[in-house]
């Protein structure tokens, strides 16, 4: 396994081996990544999740062999040179092709032609000896089920196909010309042109394109294509290329007769049983090739937007607005909690500003509002320029946020057990306002493709999506810690080593005995035992806790070293914490144990001077183009503010303020070429535009960072 893993990413066999030992003992890679680094060689989060997927597909590949040694075994075909063969592979495809000899065949043309008796006959033609009556030769495989000489012949040619199709030195070869050379070809089906939804994929009505050159955005549009019904997809390669290369593994006579004969099963190997085979391989190594990208950007996106700005513990005031619904209003304490809920009609049909003004200023004074968060959905820009116009008696910061999946969460199971006696509007307001005093603690709750910041999500692997959102989640989680006291369910349960029902089990605790004191509370938790203590106690916080050190990064395990420091320099432990000057006169060399190393104590005394501190940046005030309300008023040339709110592999969205988001071509973000958008923007990043191309049609914006 060490040796699979290590031919794979570029790390040394030693930390290979302590990583995969510390998987084995179930130990959570944010714990790994952050209190193993002595072990791992200071490996990070990226470098283990890419030692546990290896070492997954390792057990994998060696689960399959050990299916495929026995199943040979069992039919007494197995010799010790195949087995060594089958146990030094380590690719699934080529492990498939050794065993399709020996796989379970329904019948085939193959197997009636062999239970006809024609076996023979194909061996004697695969013998490639020269034959100089070949018809004398066949009339004596005639009998009652085989009534011809051609017939013969035929039944001997699917024999020596379905033998062709199964030789390993033809399927490598083959792979390798389909890799190479295989096109992807996409048609509009017939009679679907008329068709409105057929439009989303009129790029791909006539399209061909070399496999290798197709990114994986345009794979997963034609894949989607087909599946809607509006395309025919095919892999196409050069046949008589094709015909060729076999030919090299299979024909090594000049004897026209027999020449012949095996060309004529070679052609009908490569066309019923090759082609489609390779093609269905292509199609699917592709189609996981793509998956993997795009999954990739949709996790770039997640954790971008999970770890974006908090506001912190401010008086909130939501807003999710509407027209003929009206504005649903929610009053929030600095904890989130709700704390009062109206409605106001200032837009259209209903026209009430006055009285939504006056609701709006009466509310701010009586919970002493410290910020106002705005949805932006519908009629979202009109609420914002209320609200701007508004003389407030306060100082308040007004932001617009995001409210992707909104919805979602206010109809779920958990906001109903939240909120029992309100309905959707309500929950869907409260999940506006806490998204911005903590994106992270709020979007947890949320199915993380429901938040809009995918490509093709839908279509993509959803095992393999849900697997990697899920590491992004636990990571972005554990890398800002969590409040042990406020922390919902949703939130708990991705802290390492906790799950759904442990945190369900610490929430319960929590309200029936009160706010845990100290870390060391958390194991009187039922059925939390010392293993989840280890995983999880680390990455939760009690500010309120009389040891300072609960309240940080530092581990349970390392308190006794933080105490040593404190006595060896003279002071309290409660000096020590957040006091540089003392903080430095401390030699690592000093506390290095068997299990404690450098790396361990560097993140102590970084953590010493600034505990608990939120790795996230402080929120910024952002304001679009007040001119701007619909695409009607965009002219080309105009350069204009805007929030980039979705990144894909040809380029990123950027909302400018209006109900249409603008596109910047990947080849518009600079003036240098770039291949990963990533590299050069992120999600939320604020950005000014220039409005390059305007389809009033189609509702289409095209815009450009260069300049």
């Amino acid at each position: 396994m060490i040796s699979f893993i290590q031919k794979q990413i570029d790390i040394s066999p030693k930390s290979i081996e302590n990583t995969v030992r510390l998987l084995n003992e179930d130990h959570t890679i944010p714990f790994i990544a952050r209190y193993r680094k002595e072990m791992t060689g200071n490996l990070d989060e990226i470098q283990l999740f890419s030692i546990s997927k290896l070492k997954a597909n390792f057990e994998e590949i060696q689960k399959r062999k050990y299916f495929i040694i026995k199943s040979i075994e069992e039919q007494g075909a197995l010799t010790e040179d195949f087995r060594k063969k089958i146990d030094s592979c380590f690719e699934l495809t080529v492990l498939e092709d050794y065993y399709l000899p020996y796989k379970k065949k329904r019948k085939t043309k193959s197997s009636v032609a062999i239970e006809n008796g024609l076996e023979p006959l194909a061996k004697i033609l695969m013998t490639q000896k020269a034959i100089s009556d070949l018809k004398t030769l066949v009339s004596k495989f005639i009998s009652d089920h085989v009534t011809s000489v051609e017939e013969a012949l035929q039944g001997a040619r699917y024999i020596i196909a379905d033998w062709i199709n199964e030789n390993n030195s033809v399927r490598s070869s083959l792979r390798r010309f389909f890799q190479q050379t295989a096109i992807l070809e996409s048609k509009l089906i017939k009679g679907k042109e008329e068709e409105q939804e057929a439009q989303k994929f009129s790029n791909y009505f006539e399209f061909s394109e070399n496999f290798k050159r197709s990114p994986s955005h345009r794979i997963l549009a034609i894949l989607r294509g087909e599946k809607e019904g509006f395309l025919r997809v095919k892999v196409k390669v050069d046949s008589d290329e094709a015909l060729h290369i076999i030919s090299k593994h299979i024909i090594k006579t000049n004897e026209k007769t027999i020449k012949d004969q095996l060309l004529l099963a070679i052609k009908d190997s490569f066309s019923r049983l090759l082609e489609p085979a390779l093609s269905n391989e292509t199609f699917r190594k592709a189609k996981e090739s793509a998956d993997h990208v795009a999954i990739k950007v949709f996790s770039s996106n997640l954790k971008q937007l999970l770890l974006q700005s908090p506001l912190g513990e401010k008086r909130i005031l939501a807003i999710d607005p509407g027209y003929k619904s009206g504005c649903k209003l929610v009053c929030l304490d600095e904890n989130g909690n709700l704390l009062h809920n109206d409605t106001i009609y200032p837009h259209p049909p209903q026209k009430e500003g006055k009285e939504s003004i006056k609701k709006i200023k009466s509310l701010v004074n009586a919970y002493k509002i410290d910020a106002i968060s705005i949805g932006n959905g519908t009629a979202s820009r009109e609420t914002e320029r209320l609200i701007q116009s508004i003389a407030f008696d306060r100082p308040l910061k007004v932001f617009v946020v995001n409210e992707a999946g909104a919805s979602v969460y206010s109809a779920s199971k958990l906001a109903r057990e939240e909120f029992p006696s309100y309905d959707v509007t309500v929950r869907g307001a409260v999940s506006i306002g806490r998204r911005l005093s903590d994106p992270l603690a709020e979007l947890v709750k949320i199915d993380p493709k429901a938040i809009g910041v995918g490509q093709y999500q839908h279509d993509v692997d959803q095992t393999l999506l849900k697997n990697e959102l899920d590491a992004v989640v636990i990571s972005c989680v554990n890398t800002v810690g969590v409040n042990l006291n406020t922390a919902s369910k949703s939130l708990l349960s991705y802290v390492s080593g906790i799950g759904e029902k442990m945190a369900e089990n610490i929430v319960q605790y929590r309200s029936e005995m009160g706010a845990f004191s100290t870390r060391q509370d958390l194991k009187k938790v039922p059925r939390l035992g010392e293993k989840v203590f280890q995983q999880a106690s680390g990455f939760l916080r009690i500010p309120t806790s009389d040891n300072p050190l609960d309240n940080s990064s530092v581990h349970p395990e390392s308190y006794p070293i933080v105490m040593k420091m404190a006595k060896d320099l003279g002071i309290q432990l409660s000096d020590l914490i957040r006091n540089k000057e003392q903080i430095q006169k401390i030699n690592c060399k000093n506390y290095i144990t068997e299990e404690v190393g450098v790396f361990t104590l560097n993140d102590i005394l970084k953590e010493l001077e600034k505990p608990g501190l939120d790795p996230r940046n402080q929120v910024k005030m952002f304001s679009f183009d007040p001119s701007l309300k619909t695409i009607d008023d965009l002219k080309l040339g105009m350069r204009v503010p805007g929030i980039i709110n979705n990144i894909t592999n040809f380029g990123c969205f950027v909302d400018i303020g209006i109900k249409e988001n603008g596109l910047v071509h990947i080849s518009k973000v600079c003036k240098e070429f770039i291949d990963d958008i990533s590299t050069v923007v992120h999600l939320h990043q604020y950005v000014e535009v220039k409005i390059i191309e305007i389809d009033y049609e189609r509702k289409r914006i095209q815009l450009s960072m260069i300049d």
